[in-house]
């Protein structure tokens, strides 16, 4: 006990730099998870950690003297690389949004969410959105145009609208934003799925079960509204149903309320869809 006290205040400031290291390193990789860069960052990590082994172990010293000079140049890569990035570090930063989100904000969201679903719903015009949860899903917003814009009705409307140039695709709204519209999703290629189902309704499917976004699809045909999530569809929603399962999805309340919900509406037929 005496050796354990004895190291822990003699070496506590270690202890901080490794805490913060760890913290850094956790809230890093939550936000660039999911991009082209990350999986650059990872490459170069592994060849890095691989070389810098095989180097200590075998005691190659050209090897370790061209790993310490290159070091600096691939910080100076990686801020590049990251530039994007690392500017909306900044301004989340500024503004608050970094490493918080409150209910509140999520609630403004679902209802702004849920009034223009259904205004599209009521216009026939089709849309396909996907929200972003844990699992990040920008590598498909990079797909697309990057907009970075706080959600409202109009731009949602507007985005949609038939002939616009960002109404073919999808868009994709993460931490309460519009992060990017036209953005291409990975189509499902389950054969089980009813066949009027369409490219939209398959592209929802799609990035549903790529990650754990929760997809919204509304179809140009007949105006009905579909949630998809976890490789599930779910049909047949009125205005108070829809704002409640969505509210369960994004608030994330208890998984016994989301699987009775999707005993609720998965098997609720909604007719033809696009």
């Amino acid at each position: 006990m005496d050796l354990i006290t004895t190291f822990i205040r003699n070496n506590w400031n270690g202890g901080i730099e490794i805490l913060l290291l760890t913290v850094a390193i956790y809230y890093a990789y939550l936000y660039f998870r999911g991009t082209r860069g990350a999986r650059i960052l990872t490459g170069v990590a592994i060849v890095f950690i691989v070389l810098t082994l095989v180097s200590q172990l075998l005691n190659l010293t050209v090897i370790s003297w061209l790993l310490r000079s290159l070091s600096a140049f691939i910080a100076i890569a990686l801020v590049v690389i990251f530039q994007p990035e690392l500017r909306r570090v900044m301004t989340e930063l500024g503004s608050g949004r970094l490493f918080f989100t409150s209910a509140t904000q999520k609630k403004e969201t679902i209802d702004i969410i849920t009034e223009t679903v259904f205004e599209l719903s009521n216009r026939q015009v089709g849309a396909l959105i996907a929200i972003e949860r844990d699992t990040g899903i920008r590598s498909f917003a990079e797909s697309g145009v990057n907009l970075d814009s706080e959600i409202s009705q109009e731009l949602l409307l507007t985005i949609f609208y038939p002939k616009t140039p960002l109404h073919d695709g999808g868009v994709i709204i993460r931490e309460e934003r519009i992060q990017a519209a036209a953005c291409v999703f990975p189509v499902s290629q389950r054969e089980d799925l009813d066949r009027t189902f369409g490219l939209r309704h398959r592209a929802g499917l799609g990035i549903s079960e790529e990650s754990d976004a929760v997809a919204i699809v509304v179809s140009e045909e007949t105006g009905h509204i579909s949630l998809c999530y976890r490789g599930r569809i779910e049909r047949g929603f009125k205005v108070g149903q829809f704002e409640k399962r969505l509210s369960e999805l994004l608030l994330q309340v208890d998984d016994q309320t989301e699987t009775g919900s999707e005993k609720t509406l998965s098997h609720t037929e909604a007719g033809p869809v696009d």
